[in-house]
């Protein structure tokens, strides 16, 4: 009973029953996977992409919670967090997010040495990240860098090189997590104003919501004008169209700025997500 008590903590630290954290990160990559290999990459890297993107996430989660455990236990979301409330050590929690990264590294030691080299980048922005609200006052953009890490390592995967294109939409990508971010961390501006955090919540004050917009329609604008070249055909267009769609539902989500209009805009952006990669999937396939 005792060790299944500490799976069940283990599955808490990693937010196991939270896909849509993983799933944000996974979609863009899975956009970049595609236009680099112009359709389907194949199983290998599928697997690798896949598999990689949920062991990253799950140890940058154990990096995070460390990082912030004595932040998170004076905000009400994260007070009962495994490490933050002690059912957890430091050291327990390393251990674990050090096993998941090294799982992913040898993922990508099956891929190529540019592969490798990126995600030796990938892995320090994923170790700053938890930092920067102590002096950043825009951390969401350094998490859009850790999150979109994912697309030139896909390029690279397939192509061996990472084009200009790869980094453009990252760039796409990096308005879509200010956009959610902001929105997450409108949930808990109240105690954040309160512990001295940084986030772009507070640092935007009440330009948070057309921020918020204006962040959409960056990223939905540049990876449309950006694809235009592989003339991806109605399904994309369409699926774009949803995308702007889902983005004006979250409008009316967060405009009160209530914590649960807010943290449901953000558990909702995976849709949002996947729908851009499957126009782009259906855009290749009917090509």
């Amino acid at each position: 009973m005792r060790w299944k008590k500490k799976w069940c903590l283990y599955l808490a630290l990693i937010r196991w029953d939270r896909p849509a954290g993983w799933l944000l990160l996974l979609w863009p990559t899975l956009g970049a996977l595609w236009v680099a290999a112009e359709g389907f990459p194949g199983w290998h890297l599928l697997a690798i992409f896949v598999v990689g993107t949920i062991l990253m996430r799950s140890a940058g989660c154990c990096i995070n919670d460390v990082a912030d455990r004595e932040f998170d236990r004076h905000v009400k979301r994260t007070a009962q967090r495994p490490v933050t409330s002690g059912a957890l050590s430091v050291k327990e929690a390393l251990a674990v997010g050090a096993m998941l990264a090294l799982a992913a590294f040898a993922l990508v030691l099956t891929t190529n040495r540019l592969t490798i080299a990126l995600s030796f980048i990938a892995l320090a922005v994923t170790l700053v990240y938890p930092y920067a609200k102590r002096f950043v006052s825009m951390p969401q953009a350094v998490l859009g860098v850790a999150f979109g890490m994912g697309i030139p390592m896909a390029f690279a995967a397939v192509q061996g090189q990472v084009p200009p294109l790869a980094w453009v939409l990252m760039l796409g990508n990096l308005f879509w997590v200010l956009a959610y971010d902001t929105e997450y961390a409108m949930v808990d501006r109240d105690d954040d104003l309160k512990i001295g955090i940084k986030t772009s919540a507070i640092t935007l004050g009440h330009w948070d919501v057309p921020v918020v917009l204006l962040c959409y329609l960056g990223f939905i604008t540049i990876w449309a004008l950006a694809l235009m070249q592989y003339a991806l055909g109605a399904l994309f267009v369409v699926a774009c169209g949803i995308a702007v769609a889902q983005a004006a539902w979250h409008y009316t989500l967060i405009r009160g700025r209530t914590r649960d209009g807010c943290f449901k805009a953000f558990r909702l952006n995976h849709w949002l997500g996947m729908t851009v990669f499957a126009g782009i999937a259906l855009g290749f396939a009917s090509a």
